[in-house]
Order: structure tokens, then sequence, then C-alpha cells
């Protein structure tokens, strides 16, 4: 048991911290949420209707959605485009696919590669990119459930005000939805493109993220094995 939580230390560590941010996050916006109605006079929710509520619904597919696709371009992205001394890209001239033998796939995978790294056709098509695949349709889910969400949430504000409901194309088409999708949009990808150029100059001993700490400005990671 011991060595399983050593060998596994990274994925646990941050699901152990995203289950603690996400109950924090659901206890403090429970809170905010019944302030807001007793400031209106209105009566105030249990913790359970307001973690199954769309206000809920919406502030967690919103940030989640932008992760994903932060993740999904820059994985796309790294295939084709290169960053020079960056950790995070190939190093140039390296740009592509690359082959069969050096993506040991078909007959050149070794004996302990994944089963499906031996298959050609549609299934190792869809194994060779299923990264890409995962992330790009987490993304697509978590949007459209922001964007469901986000249309319940306007149209009980619509009818508190005495306004007409909207239909969901009709909130994805508004300056509300986008206002609130691109700002998390854009810090995500600032997000990447700091990490990207920093790591050129900059180094974190011990970390896998980073360049070993001599190495030089202009080598990437890739390079130095």
């Amino acid at each position: 048991m011991r060595r399983f939580f050593r060998e596994q230390g990274l994925s646990i560590a941050f699901l152990i911290i995203f289950l603690a941010a996400l109950i924090g996050q659901s206890f403090a916006g429970y809170a905010n949420n019944n302030e807001e109605l007793e400031f209106h006079g209105l009566a105030t929710i249990g913790y359970w209707e307001f973690v199954t509520s769309s206000d809920f619904l919406v502030d967690v597919a919103e940030n989640w959605q932008s992760e994903f696709l932060q993740f999904f371009l820059f994985i796309f992205a790294t295939v084709w485009l290169v960053q020079r001394g960056s950790p995070e890209s190939k190093k140039p001239g390296d740009e592509g696919v690359g082959t069969d033998e050096e993506q040991l796939v078909g007959p050149h995978a070794h004996p302990d590669s994944p089963r499906w790294a031996r298959l050609g056709g549609p299934a190792g098509w869809v194994y060779s990119n299923s990264l890409l695949i995962v992330m790009g349709a987490i993304f697509l889910l978590s949007w459209f459930a922001q964007s469901l969400g986000g249309t319940t949430v306007a149209n009980e504000e619509n009818a508190q005000h005495g306004m007409p409901s909207e239909t969901w194309l009709q909130y994805v088409a508004s300056p509300e939805f986008w206002n609130r999708t691109l700002q998390n949009w854009q810090s995500e990808f600032l997000a990447v493109g700091a990490m990207i150029a920093f790591s050129i100059y900059l180094r974190q001993r011990g970390s896998s993220e980073s360049k070993p700490v001599g190495t030089p400005h202009h080598t990437s990671a890739v390079e130095t094995e």
C-alpha cells in the first residue's frame, strides 16, 4: 500500500486538493447564495438544494471547460509548433506526429507497449489520438453543461424581473455568456503562454516541468535526454 501511494503520489495529491477545493467552493457558494437571498427578502435554501442547483453547476462547469480547452489546444499545438529552449516543447525540426518507429506503434511496438499501440487502422488511430479526444470531449461536455445551467439561471433572473425567458440558442449567443466564458479562456491561455516562456530562462530544481538547472537556455528538455 505504501508503494502504491508513493508511485501514484502526484495523481492522489491533486485529487485530494481538487476535492478539498470543490467542497470548499460548495460551502462558500452556499453561504454567498443564501446571503443574496436574504438581502432580497427571499427564503434561504438547504445545502443539498444548492449543490444540485443550476447556479452551482454553472460555476463548476465554467471552470472545468476552460481548463480542458487549455490542455486540448496545448496538446494539439505541441504536435506542430515548437518553442526553442522550452521544456514544454519538442526541439525545432521535430514538428509533426513522428514516424511509426519513433512512436513505437504497429510492428515497432515493444513487448511491454500498450496492446492498442500494436493495432493499425481506425482502432490504432483512435488510441494514437486518445489523449486529445478525451480532453476535447470533456471540454465540450463541460461547455454544454455550463450553457444549459446558464440558460436556467438566466431565465430564473428574467422571471424575477418580469422579462421573457430565453432559449438555449439565445443564451449562448448573448454577451453575458461570452463575457463569462472569455474571462476564463484568456486567463488559461495567459498561464500556458507564461509557462512556456518562463521555463526557457527560469528553473525549478527537481521538477519534471523544468530543465536541469545548468542546461543552456536555448536547449529544450528533450535535447538533454
